[in-house]
């Protein structure tokens, strides 16, 4: 019953809403309603420009649902990947200036930037980096809820495995966004916050648009981000992304993004200033990168092309040619986009769902007058079939699996930190009989699979069961636990993630009983000496030194040396009378002189 009255609310509330005063969007404001309901979703704001006029800016249902606070024009949404745009636009600016050139190699800009591949290091340019085809699949999994700094994101690309070479296909990657922005930065000796505010906000009037949640939330007008389970709006926390910044943290409303629109439509001028590079603009919308989809289908017979430019996608629209981008980032799914050739500009954003797709297509058909399609149907059917695909994945996963099983160890050996260069820790606890974990700030409760085998279940509002993933631990030639993989990406080997050996605290005391010098046979020895404040190095003659890391009882890993450690034996008074190298070729025993 409350559910049905909640529904009722809902959909007056959206009625309610100013309605577009323009005739070719006479019913929106019942169609929003509908969708609004449907989608189960809170609300959504809208914008339609035309030429150099705005047509309609508003906005329908709840920005605050708890707080029945009405979306309106000034309500600020988190546009996620519409930002790429922006950070391009930048770019543009700057090859204007003459102070980049998009087609020279980008390390001639950014030599901190590094790919596993030399020749993709020594050719990638800008605009490979622009339009995604760089050869680098996503790698999301590595930025997504971490905290990790910009300069960190901008180390970890080089551990990426790519999946194709440079050019050779299109693949969408956040992390070529990312470091655009630092190419503004090493540019311009700002950040890429203030070029971007100096450059396109301020320039375009974008004066209730930021770069961070944090601003977003001491704005008076802005939206909460919601998700539903089991047919339940909930507010969810927003994602903070401020590090991954230049790929999708920009915040915006209804009345700045049609600015950004009119911007677009008229060939990169705003009240006949020019903000963006014409030349750019011509570019940017132009297809630089064939993407993968583009064939007519049966229940979408007139998409004929499928590309990227720089920062847009480009498509045909029902015989229209059509620029846009998406953007999705926890609780708001954005599009952005226009008609070059009809100038017509359409920006929607919801606070949850599917709802944003729906409208921009009701709108466009109004606006290019269009026959009708019910274009609401159409997506919530692809949206269910998409759901009931992932629910036969959870259960296909379950096919596979050996039953009766156990771990081959205590599970407290399964615990601790493991560590990867690419996409940094998972620490692993042990609570009540079970495992957890903590990766990039999302908790994962862990159930055993088979064997060594785990399934991790993410503990977050943006997962649900079909984003578990399986984790398989491996051991050493010791048989210890010593890493742990997990499929993080398609295309690539699974991601390793090395474990951490637990260091233990020795006074500097302590070390000093285990330097000297001691011999595996006459004229061949090794040495152990002390150097700082309380570190142990070896020397072996012909080899660099070692530097040893204190893990157990008279015990040291090398650390630089995966596999690699010294045991120290000692007699009944606990002096040191012989070290045991212990290599995976076998164990050499060297007698103290």
């Amino acid at each position: 019953m409350k559910k049905l009255i909640f529904l009722f609310l809902f959909a007056s509330s959206a009625l309610n809403a100013q309605p577009p005063a323009d005739t070719r969007l006479k019913g929106l404001d019942t169609f929003a309603a509908r969708v609004l309901k449907d989608w189960n979703a809170a609300g959504v704001t809208i914008a339609v420009v035309e030429k150099g006029k705005v047509v309609y800016t508003g906005g329908f249902g709840y920005r605050n649902i708890k707080k029945k606070l009405p979306v309106t024009e000034n309500t600020q949404f988190a546009i996620g990947s519409c930002t790429k745009a922006f950070t391009s636009s930048i770019l543009g600016m700057l090859q204007k200036d003459g102070k980049v050139d998009l087609d020279k190699p980008v390390r001639n800009y950014l030599p901190e930037l590094k790919f596993q591949n030399e020749y993709t290091n020594s050719h990638a340019t800008l605009r490979d980096m622009m339009c995604h085809r760089t050869g680098l699949p996503r790698h999301d999994l590595s930025w997504y809820a971490s905290w990790a700094s910009r300069s960190e994101f901008l180390e970890r690309i080089q551990y990426f495995e790519p999946t194709a070479e440079l050019r050779e296909k299109w693949q969408y990657n956040n992390f070529m966004y990312l470091a655009q922005g630092v190419v503004i930065e090493k540019l311009t000796g700002k950040s890429w916050e203030e070029s971007m505010k100096e450059k396109i906000f301020i320039p375009l009037g974008m004066n209730n648009t930021n770069l961070s949640t944090k601003d977003m939330e001491n704005s008076p007008d802005h939206s909460l981000a919601y998700a539903t389970k089991d047919s339940i709006i909930k507010s969810i926390p927003y994602r903070n992304i401020d590090a991954m910044g230049p790929a999708g943290s920009i915040n915006s409303c209804a009345k700045d993004m049609a600015k950004w629109l009119i911007t677009w439509i008229n060939g990169g001028k705003y009240n006949g200033k020019e903000i963006i590079p014409s030349s750019y603009v011509n570019e940017a919308m132009t297809v630089q990168m064939v993407m993968g989809g583009g064939v007519p289908g049966a229940e979408n017979p007139d998409v004929h092309f499928s590309g990227y430019g720089l920062g847009w996608g480009m498509s045909s629209y029902r015989g229209h040619y059509r620029v846009e981008h998406g953007g999705g980032i926890d609780g708001f799914i954005t599009t952005t986009g226009f008609f070059p050739s009809d100038s017509i500009g359409i920006f929607v954003s919801s606070n949850q769902g599917g709802v944003s797709s729906s409208i921009r297509n009701f709108i466009a058909d109004r606006m290019l007058k269009l026959p009708y399609r019910n274009w609401n149907k159409y997506l919530l059917d692809a949206a269910n079939k998409s759901k009931d695909a992932a629910k036969a994945v959870v259960k296909n996963d379950s096919l596979g699996r050996k039953f009766n099983t156990q771990p081959s160890h205590e599970l407290a050996d399964y615990t601790g930190t493991f560590t990867s260069k690419g996409y940094g820790n998972i620490e692993i606890t042990l609570k009540d009989g079970k495992l957890f974990s903590k990766f990039n700030n999302i908790d994962i409760r862990f159930e055993h699979f088979h064997y060594d085998q785990y399934k991790a279940y993410p503990q977050d509002p943006a997962f649900d069961e079909s984003d578990a993933f399986r984790v398989s631990f491996h051991t050493d030639d010791k048989g210890n636990i010593s890493k742990l993989t997990i499929p993080f990406e398609a295309g690539v080997k699974d991601i390793e993630f090395e474990k951490e050996t637990k260091k233990m605290d020795v006074s500097k005391a302590d070390l000093e009983k285990y330097t000297g010098e001691f011999e595996f046979a006459p004229g061949q020895g090794a040495k152990f000496y002390i150097k700082g404040e309380k570190i142990l190095y070896a020397f072996i003659e012909g080899q660099p030194e070692y530097e040893l890391v204190p893990v157990d009882k008279n015990k040291f890993d090398l650390k630089i040396m995966k596999g690699y450690s010294v045991q120290f034996e000692s007699n009944e008074k606990g002096e040191i009378t012989a070290v045991n190298f212990i290599q995976p070729n076998g164990t050499f025993k060297a007698k103290k002189k």
